[in-house]
């Protein structure tokens, strides 16, 4: 897992490179800046083209001279760099890479309070204003400087964070930020950067490796983690010889109406083709002729008059239940005879989270350890309206753990939340994915996976992790601009075949 730091953390973890490595603050500066260089050159080629740096005072603002600097050192041949001087303080690294810049010839003007800004008219834009740690609204001459850039037509490139930008924590609905085309961030991605709120403000992001040290970072038990690759690969269990359809469960999903079988299909596929030994498909039984037309593989237990029928629950090793289900009178009989019978946890999605949130009282039934897998609109309508991803995140924390169970939030960045406290980002998946029924299919695979003897833990980890990771697969090498769901369901035994090999 990568960790991801809040701004404090990161600080701490700057200040122990710079003790134990040892290196000294201006030359891990100067490191973290090379980095940021050496992308950038890869990407922007075009060397005639003018730049203007936009500096702060503090750190990011260092950071922005020396890559000034080092600009024209690769033969950059229009540089200008403007000192946003708001503030009487300066770092000391600040003032150090100031100094070199002076010895350079590199155009350098600088905006006080108050004064009229600089005319603009270069194409390309680096921010370095004011970087991690803003806990609070740009205001006065920054709020002024930052609406002026974002009215330019310039591409922006922000350094580490845009200006404006908060790292982690609540974005307030009216913030004026500096909208960045890229941001070229240090280290790790800064956790806000994989919430929906960063979109208005961040096209793209690329974290460069700048060299802190890792085993600490590590140390410092970040609540925060993105999932990679490594650790699927790590989680993943191949199957072995003389085992059979038994030794990888009986999975069981209760889905589906006359209007929606669609959604029962697809989670039942899924399930089926990330390894569940048997796949049971509860349906109407309007809907057993597509079942057995769309896959004879699977099994059917057939409801009838909208009646409950009677299932066999101890023969499951798991159930997910809710694709398509509705909201009627049977559905809610179903979902009340899964948690008055079945003490395994369960994956509760779609119909049968919108039931929860109306019917409080099924709360106090549902097995400890159960997956929840909302969308946004699910997620509000059981746990209250939120102005914010931040505080779903701090929401879905205290309800883990109230209630025991494991929270998939799904948005581009799926986010697994667990009862002992840990938010796992997910890393793969892309804007193709989004189609209706993906989710159908990730219920499918979660439930799969339970059945498997996987941990709640590592079936949303996993789960989300080969979702858009077969996604991946089918879009981006045939520049897919659509991917169906039941295209990415038939690709999942290829995908965790490659993951495990």
């Amino acid at each position: 897992m990568l960790p991801l730091l809040i701004s404090s953390q990161i600080r701490e973890a700057d200040a122990y490179t710079i003790a134990n490595e040892p290196i000294s603050s201006v030359d891990l500066m100067e490191r973290a800046s090379k980095a940021f260089v050496g992308w950038f050159c890869n990407h922007f080629q075009e060397k005639k083209k003018a730049i203007t740096v936009y500096c702060g005072t503090g750190n990011n603002g260092g950071d922005g001279l020396a890559i000034a600097r080092m600009l024209s050192e690769h033969q950059y041949k229009n540089i200008n760099v403007v000192v946003a001087r708001f503030s009487d303080k300066a770092s000391d690294d600040f003032n150090t890479n100031f100094k070199r810049l002076q010895q350079t010839g590199i155009p350098l003007k600088e905006v006080k309070p108050g004064e009229s800004l600089p005319e603009e008219n270069s194409p390309i834009i680096i921010d370095a204003l004011l970087g991690t740690g803003l806990n609070k609204p740009l205001e006065g001459d920054y709020k002024r400087l930052v609406n002026y850039i974002n009215n330019l037509k310039s591409t922006v490139v922000s350094v580490d964070v845009p200006t404006g930008f908060f790292s982690e924590g609540e974005m307030p609905a009216d913030a004026i930020v500096l909208k960045a085309d890229l941001v070229i961030t240090f280290q790790q991605p800064k956790i806000n950067f994989l919430l929906p709120d960063s979109a208005p403000y961040i096209d793209c992001w690329e974290a460069v490796n700048i060299g802190i040290d890792e085993k600490f970072v590590r140390s410092l038990n970040s609540s925060y983690q993105a999932v990679e690759e490594k650790d699927i690969r790590g989680l993943l269990k191949p199957r072995h010889r003389f085992s059979n359809k038994g030794t990888y469960g009986h999975a069981l999903i209760i889905a589906g109406k006359e209007e929606t079988m669609g959604a029962a299909l697809l989670s039942a596929a899924a399930c089926a083709y990330a390894g569940a030994g048997l796949t049971t498909a509860c349906v109407p039984k309007s809907g057993l002729t597509a079942l057995n037309t769309y896959m004879p593989e699977l099994m059917a237990v057939i409801r009838s008059g909208g009646e409950v029928p009677a299932i066999e629950w101890d023969k499951f090793s798991s159930i997910g239940i809710g694709p398509g289900l509705g909201k009627q009178d049977d559905a809610m009989g179903l979902l009340a005879d899964v948690l008055a019978n079945y003490e395994k946890p369960i994956v509760v999605d779609a119909d049968a989270l919108n039931l929860l949130a109306a019917n409080k009282e099924l709360w106090a039934e549902l097995p400890e350890n159960s997956i929840l897998t909302p969308h946004m609109k699910e997620f509000d309508r059981l746990f209250g309206e939120h102005g914010n991803w931040w505080s779903r995140i701090q929401t879905g924390l205290e309800k883990a753990r109230e209630h025991n169970i494991y929270i998939l939030l799904k948005n581009d960045y799926t986010i697994t939340i667990t009862p002992q406290g840990m938010v796992y980002f997910n890393t793969t998946s892309n804007p193709a994915m989004a189609t209706g029924g993906m989710g159908d299919v990730l219920t499918g695979i979660i439930t799969s996976l339970l059945a498997q003897k996987y941990t709640p833990e590592e079936a949303c980890i996993i789960g989300a992790y080969i979702h858009g990771k077969a996604g991946d697969e089918l879009s981006r090498p045939n520049r897919l601009n659509v991917v169906m769901p039941a295209q990415l369901a038939a690709r999942l035994p290829a995908t965790m075949a490659k993951l495990m090999a």
